[in-house]
């Protein structure tokens, strides 16, 4: 009986995927002005996603360097042997602590 239960579920969800797909493609071919608003919208995110996929892995690998910087300068650029006062036990601490 459960098994029904399941195959009835599936089978009402596939059809509201059905119908859902069906009217948006109806009205994708539309010539209606929501539709194209809707287009030129859609077209911009794409172009901006891919932009912005694109542009991390060109400078990625610099703005990761940029925001771990390497060495003693601490955290933000700082100069804690001679800005920041420090005990004398504490140990630096790096990006991965």
């Amino acid at each position: 009986m459960e098994e029904s239960w399941d195959f009835e579920f599936l089978s009402r969800m596939v059809d509201s995927l059905v119908s859902f797909l069906s009217e948006f493609v109806d009205d994708w071919l539309a010539n209606d002005m929501r539709v194209a608003v809707f287009k030129i919208l859609f077209s911009w995110l794409i172009i901006s996603l891919v932009a912005i996929h694109f542009a991390w892995k060109v400078y990625g690998n610099t703005v990761n360097d940029m925001y771990y910087r390497q060495g003693t300068g601490g955290q933000n650029g700082g100069t804690p042997d001679t800005g920041w006062e420090r005990a004398a036990g504490d140990a630096m601490k790096t990006h991965r602590e």
